[in-house]
Protein backbone atom coordinates (compact mmCIF):
# COMPACT_ATOMS: atom_id res chain seq x y z
CA UNK A 1 0.00 0.00 0.00
CA UNK A 2 1.09 3.56 -0.70
CA UNK A 3 0.70 6.78 1.27
CA UNK A 4 0.34 9.84 -0.56
CA UNK A 5 -1.66 12.77 1.82
CA UNK A 6 -1.03 11.13 5.64
CA UNK A 7 0.36 8.77 7.61
CA UNK A 8 -0.80 7.61 10.85
CA UNK A 9 1.67 6.25 13.58
CA UNK A 10 0.89 3.05 13.93
CA UNK A 11 0.76 2.57 9.83
CA UNK A 12 4.78 4.02 10.14
CA UNK A 13 5.14 1.12 12.69
CA UNK A 14 4.09 -1.35 10.38
CA UNK A 15 6.62 -0.26 7.51
CA UNK A 16 9.27 -0.23 9.70
CA UNK A 17 10.73 -3.18 8.16
CA UNK A 18 10.27 -2.09 4.78
CA UNK A 19 13.82 -1.84 2.90
CA UNK A 20 11.48 0.98 0.75
CA UNK A 21 10.66 3.45 3.52
CA UNK A 22 12.57 6.67 3.75
CA UNK A 23 11.50 8.53 6.75
CA UNK A 24 12.68 12.46 6.60
CA UNK A 25 12.76 14.47 10.04
CA UNK A 26 12.24 18.17 8.77
CA UNK A 27 12.10 19.88 12.11
CA UNK A 28 12.47 23.45 11.89
CA UNK A 29 11.93 26.97 13.91
CA UNK A 30 11.93 30.15 11.87
CA UNK A 31 13.33 31.98 14.77
CA UNK A 32 16.50 29.68 15.60
CA UNK A 33 16.98 27.90 12.23
CA UNK A 34 19.30 25.29 13.54
CA UNK A 35 17.20 24.25 16.47
CA UNK A 36 15.45 21.33 14.32
CA UNK A 37 19.27 20.05 13.15
CA UNK A 38 19.76 19.78 17.64
CA UNK A 39 16.54 18.58 18.25
CA UNK A 40 17.06 15.67 15.58
CA UNK A 41 20.77 14.79 16.57
CA UNK A 42 18.98 14.08 20.14
CA UNK A 43 16.35 12.28 19.24
CA UNK A 44 14.61 11.27 15.99
CA UNK A 45 12.09 8.38 14.32
CA UNK A 46 14.65 5.84 14.10
CA UNK A 47 16.53 5.60 10.20
CA UNK A 48 15.26 9.21 9.50
CA UNK A 49 17.75 11.83 7.65
CA UNK A 50 17.38 15.15 8.33
CA UNK A 51 15.97 18.50 5.82
CA UNK A 52 16.40 21.58 6.95
CA UNK A 53 14.48 24.51 4.80
CA UNK A 54 16.93 26.39 4.49
CA UNK A 55 19.63 24.75 3.02
CA UNK A 56 18.16 21.60 1.50
CA UNK A 57 14.72 22.82 0.69
CA UNK A 58 15.42 26.32 -0.71
CA UNK A 59 17.49 28.65 -2.62
CA UNK A 60 19.35 31.72 -1.44
CA UNK A 61 17.09 34.98 -1.01
CA UNK A 62 17.82 37.35 -3.81
CA UNK A 63 16.57 40.29 -1.69
CA UNK A 64 14.20 42.41 -3.58
CA UNK A 65 13.16 39.86 -6.20
CA UNK A 66 12.59 36.42 -4.66
CA UNK A 67 10.40 35.60 -1.00
CA UNK A 68 11.88 33.96 2.20
CA UNK A 69 12.05 30.76 0.98
CA UNK A 70 12.63 30.31 -3.02
CA UNK A 71 12.96 27.23 -4.58
CA UNK A 72 16.64 25.36 -5.34
CA UNK A 73 17.28 24.48 -8.86
CA UNK A 74 15.53 21.39 -10.33
CA UNK A 75 18.54 19.38 -10.50
CA UNK A 76 20.00 20.86 -7.04
CA UNK A 77 16.90 19.02 -5.71
CA UNK A 78 17.21 16.10 -7.63
CA UNK A 79 21.01 15.38 -5.94
CA UNK A 80 19.15 16.17 -2.87
CA UNK A 81 16.62 13.47 -2.28
CA UNK A 82 19.42 11.27 -4.25
CA UNK A 83 21.41 11.56 -1.55
CA UNK A 84 18.29 10.92 0.93
CA UNK A 85 17.79 7.15 -0.83
CA UNK A 86 14.25 8.35 -2.91
CA UNK A 87 13.88 6.70 -6.16
CA UNK A 88 10.93 5.53 -7.60
CA UNK A 89 8.86 2.82 -5.62
CA UNK A 90 10.20 4.20 -2.30
CA UNK A 91 7.76 5.42 0.19
CA UNK A 92 8.75 8.64 1.75
CA UNK A 93 7.08 9.75 5.25
CA UNK A 94 8.17 13.17 6.33
CA UNK A 95 7.52 14.62 9.47
CA UNK A 96 7.94 17.88 12.48
CA UNK A 97 6.69 19.33 15.09
CA UNK A 98 4.14 21.71 14.08
CA UNK A 99 1.76 19.42 12.51
CA UNK A 100 3.44 19.35 8.69
CA UNK A 101 2.85 22.95 9.00
CA UNK A 102 6.87 23.31 8.51
CA UNK A 103 9.13 21.98 6.55
CA UNK A 104 7.15 18.95 6.16
CA UNK A 105 4.60 20.07 3.92
CA UNK A 106 7.35 21.64 2.15
CA UNK A 107 9.25 18.37 1.99
CA UNK A 108 5.67 16.34 0.79
CA UNK A 109 4.77 19.10 -2.06
CA UNK A 110 8.34 19.68 -3.52
CA UNK A 111 8.29 15.50 -3.85
CA UNK A 112 4.83 15.75 -5.58
CA UNK A 113 5.92 18.89 -7.72
CA UNK A 114 8.64 15.92 -9.11
CA UNK A 115 6.46 13.71 -9.43
CA UNK A 116 7.07 11.37 -6.52
CA UNK A 117 3.69 10.81 -4.96
CA UNK A 118 4.01 7.64 -2.75
CA UNK A 119 5.15 10.53 0.26
CA UNK A 120 2.50 11.23 3.40
CA UNK A 121 3.35 13.56 6.11
CA UNK A 122 2.68 12.09 9.71
CA UNK A 123 -0.34 12.91 11.48
CA UNK A 124 0.79 14.28 14.47
CA UNK A 125 4.05 14.20 13.58
CA UNK A 126 7.25 14.44 16.43
CA UNK A 127 4.48 15.55 19.31
CA UNK A 128 2.73 12.55 18.73
CA UNK A 129 4.88 10.29 18.34
CA UNK A 130 6.53 11.01 21.93
CA UNK A 131 3.28 11.01 23.56
CA UNK A 132 2.65 7.72 22.34
CA UNK A 133 6.45 7.02 23.50
CA UNK A 134 7.32 5.03 20.66
CA UNK A 135 11.26 4.62 19.91
CA UNK A 136 13.44 7.08 19.18
CA UNK A 137 17.20 7.07 17.88
CA UNK A 138 20.04 9.29 18.57
CA UNK A 139 22.89 10.77 16.02
CA UNK A 140 23.05 11.70 12.22
CA UNK A 141 21.67 8.64 10.13
CA UNK A 142 21.92 8.21 6.41
CA UNK A 143 21.38 6.14 3.18
CA UNK A 144 22.63 4.49 0.69
CA UNK A 145 22.07 6.95 -2.18
CA UNK A 146 19.63 6.01 -5.02
CA UNK A 147 19.20 8.01 -8.02
CA UNK A 148 15.83 10.22 -8.12
CA UNK A 149 14.31 11.44 -11.51
CA UNK A 150 11.98 14.23 -11.56
CA UNK A 151 9.08 13.67 -13.74
CA UNK A 152 8.16 17.98 -12.94
CA UNK A 153 4.98 19.53 -12.70
CA UNK A 154 5.01 23.14 -13.75
CA UNK A 155 1.14 23.28 -13.17
CA UNK A 156 1.39 23.29 -9.37
CA UNK A 157 2.93 26.27 -9.08
CA UNK A 158 1.96 29.98 -9.77
CA UNK A 159 3.88 32.91 -10.02
CA UNK A 160 3.11 37.09 -8.87
CA UNK A 161 1.72 37.70 -12.83
CA UNK A 162 -0.14 34.63 -12.78
CA UNK A 163 -2.23 35.56 -9.25
CA UNK A 164 -2.13 39.28 -10.65
CA UNK A 165 -4.35 37.37 -13.38
CA UNK A 166 -6.54 35.44 -11.01
CA UNK A 167 -7.62 38.28 -9.23
CA UNK A 168 -9.94 39.46 -11.86
CA UNK A 169 -10.71 36.05 -12.61
CA UNK A 170 -14.15 35.10 -11.51
CA UNK A 171 -13.46 31.38 -11.78
CA UNK A 172 -10.26 31.16 -9.67
CA UNK A 173 -9.67 31.55 -6.00
CA UNK A 174 -6.76 33.20 -3.90
CA UNK A 175 -6.18 32.16 -0.18
CA UNK A 176 -4.06 33.38 2.25
CA UNK A 177 -3.51 30.70 4.46
CA UNK A 178 -1.87 32.90 7.51
CA UNK A 179 -3.00 33.78 10.82
CA UNK A 180 -6.06 35.85 10.39
CA UNK A 181 -4.63 39.17 12.33
CA UNK A 182 -1.67 38.79 9.44
CA UNK A 183 -4.00 39.03 6.77
CA UNK A 184 -5.78 41.85 8.10
CA UNK A 185 -2.46 43.53 8.64
CA UNK A 186 -2.90 43.99 12.54
CA UNK A 187 0.40 42.88 12.93
CA UNK A 188 3.28 41.62 10.83
CA UNK A 189 6.32 39.70 12.83
CA UNK A 190 8.51 39.12 10.03
CA UNK A 191 7.82 40.70 6.72
CA UNK A 192 8.10 44.65 6.60
CA UNK A 193 4.80 44.81 4.98
CA UNK A 194 1.43 44.17 6.73
CA UNK A 195 -1.69 43.23 5.11
CA UNK A 196 -2.75 40.57 2.33
CA UNK A 197 -2.49 40.51 -1.47
CA UNK A 198 -5.96 42.29 -2.56
CA UNK A 199 -9.02 40.15 -3.34
CA UNK A 200 -7.52 37.16 -1.43
CA UNK A 201 -9.51 35.62 1.15
CA UNK A 202 -8.34 34.19 4.48
CA UNK A 203 -8.51 30.26 5.48
CA UNK A 204 -6.11 30.04 8.46
CA UNK A 205 -3.60 26.99 7.98
CA UNK A 206 -3.99 26.65 11.85
CA UNK A 207 -7.72 26.14 11.67
CA UNK A 208 -6.64 22.54 10.10
CA UNK A 209 -5.89 20.58 13.27
CA UNK A 210 -7.47 19.70 16.24
CA UNK A 211 -6.03 20.67 19.64
CA UNK A 212 -4.22 17.42 19.72
CA UNK A 213 -1.79 18.53 16.63
CA UNK A 214 -3.90 16.33 13.93
CA UNK A 215 -5.49 16.90 11.04
CA UNK A 216 -9.23 16.98 11.14
CA UNK A 217 -11.23 14.29 9.35
CA UNK A 218 -11.88 14.05 6.03
CA UNK A 219 -15.60 15.31 6.40
CA UNK A 220 -14.89 17.98 8.59
CA UNK A 221 -12.58 19.43 6.36
CA UNK A 222 -14.48 18.88 3.56
CA UNK A 223 -17.30 20.74 4.95
CA UNK A 224 -15.09 23.94 5.74
CA UNK A 225 -13.34 24.27 2.82
CA UNK A 226 -16.21 23.97 0.43
CA UNK A 227 -17.88 26.86 2.80
CA UNK A 228 -15.01 28.99 1.21
CA UNK A 229 -14.20 27.68 -2.29
CA UNK A 230 -17.93 27.11 -3.38
CA UNK A 231 -18.01 25.47 -6.82
CA UNK A 232 -14.57 26.86 -7.99
CA UNK A 233 -12.21 24.32 -8.91
CA UNK A 234 -8.98 22.87 -7.08
CA UNK A 235 -6.81 23.85 -9.97
CA UNK A 236 -8.26 27.02 -10.39
CA UNK A 237 -7.16 27.94 -6.35
CA UNK A 238 -4.39 29.11 -5.33
CA UNK A 239 -2.90 29.19 -1.81
CA UNK A 240 -0.02 31.42 -0.45
CA UNK A 241 1.21 32.05 3.08
CA UNK A 242 4.39 34.02 4.06
CA UNK A 243 6.90 31.92 2.25
CA UNK A 244 5.42 29.69 0.56
CA UNK A 245 5.83 27.21 3.40
CA UNK A 246 2.80 27.06 5.41
CA UNK A 247 0.52 27.37 2.93
CA UNK A 248 1.20 24.12 1.86
CA UNK A 249 -0.63 22.98 4.69
CA UNK A 250 -4.06 23.90 2.97
CA UNK A 251 -2.83 22.05 -0.12
CA UNK A 252 -2.59 18.95 2.06
CA UNK A 253 -5.79 19.34 3.70
CA UNK A 254 -7.55 19.81 0.72
CA UNK A 255 -6.54 16.79 -0.54
CA UNK A 256 -7.09 14.70 2.48
CA UNK A 257 -10.44 16.17 2.70
CA UNK A 258 -11.05 14.36 -1.01
CA UNK A 259 -11.46 17.88 -2.69
CA UNK A 260 -8.27 17.71 -5.64
CA UNK A 261 -4.79 19.42 -5.57
CA UNK A 262 -4.58 23.18 -5.87
CA UNK A 263 -1.67 25.56 -6.45
CA UNK A 264 0.91 27.44 -4.74
CA UNK A 265 2.47 30.42 -4.94
CA UNK A 266 5.74 29.55 -3.91
CA UNK A 267 7.05 33.09 -3.57
CA UNK A 268 4.26 34.05 -1.40
CA UNK A 269 3.44 37.36 0.54
CA UNK A 270 7.21 38.01 1.20
CA UNK A 271 7.45 37.95 -2.86
CA UNK A 272 4.92 40.06 -3.64
CA UNK A 273 5.94 42.91 -1.53
CA UNK A 274 9.46 42.72 -2.39
CA UNK A 275 7.48 45.03 -5.79
CA UNK A 276 6.13 48.00 -4.53
CA UNK A 277 4.17 48.33 -7.24
CA UNK A 278 2.17 45.78 -6.18
CA UNK A 279 -1.00 46.44 -4.21
CA UNK A 280 -1.31 45.79 -0.74
CA UNK A 281 -4.67 46.02 1.05
CA UNK A 282 -5.19 45.55 4.72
Amino acid sequence: MSYSVLISTSELVQLFDDPDLVIVDCRFQTADTEKGRQDYLAAHIPGAVYAHVDDDLSSPIVLGVTGRHPLPPVEQVVETFSEWGISAGKQVVAYDDAGGALAAGRLWWMLRWLGHDATAVLDGGWGKWQFEGRSVQSGEEGRARREFFAQERPELIVNAEDVEAMLNDPTSLVIDARAAERYRGEIEPIDPVAGHIPGAISLPYEENMTPGGTFYLPGELRARYLGVIGDIQPENITFYCGSGVTAVHNILAMKHAGLGEAKLYVGSWSEWIADPERPVTK
